[in-house]
């Protein structure tokens, strides 16, 4: 597995233990980086083949643990083993996979659609309990009619339904 930045060497370091040896690893005693330990956020981890093919993403838009070693670890693990689009990840391929870590704002309601940049902002779609999210600066995501889109096929939203619309930034790290 591949990645240079703290945050992806320590999704990196969840996903391998769990895959190798089932262990879950421990923030506190395992020598999370500092900052994750106080941070609290939604994070999304996102799996890459070499040849830049989708393997895996599973992330949170807002925060479900304590903090964000134990959000980055947990989606990380999920990314590699419980994305339902893909196979679980076997130990032979972790050399073949690289991994990114995006740290998402608190979304905030777009009132109108000119609030939106595909290349700045990701999306979140919701009508009733169906909700679909887009991280932002995607490959072949170039207008914003084009990530609503997306966003709405993946929440099941047929493309009339009415939805509210919120906007966050990401922090990428590779």
């Amino acid at each position: 597995m591949k990645g240079e930045h703290p945050y992806v060497k320590w999704a990196i370091k969840s996903i391998e233990l769990w895959i190798k040896d089932r262990i879950v690893i421990d923030p506190w005693k395992d020598h999370a980086p500092q900052e994750l330990l106080t941070r609290r956020s939604g994070a999304f981890v996102s799996l890459h083949k070499l040849d830049g093919a989708l393997r895996g993403c599973i992330g949170t838009y807002l925060p479900t643990k304590t903090n964000l070693a134990e959000e980055i670890r947990d989606n990380a693990i999920a990314a590699a083993t419980e994305d339902p689009r893909f196979a679980p990840v076997s130990e032979k391929e972790l050399n073949e996979i690289q991994v990114s870590v995006d740290i998402l704002s608190e979304p905030e309601k777009v009132t109108n659609l000119d609030q939106l940049d595909p290349r700045k902002y990701g999306v979140i779609v919701v009508s009733g309990f169906k909700r679909g999210l887009l991280l932002p600066d995607l490959p072949g995501v170039d207008t914003v009619e084009q990530q609503i889109a997306i966003a709405k096929r993946k929440a099941g939203i047929f493309s009339d339904e009415r939805v509210s619309i919120y906007r966050f930034t990401v922090e990428r790290y590779h």
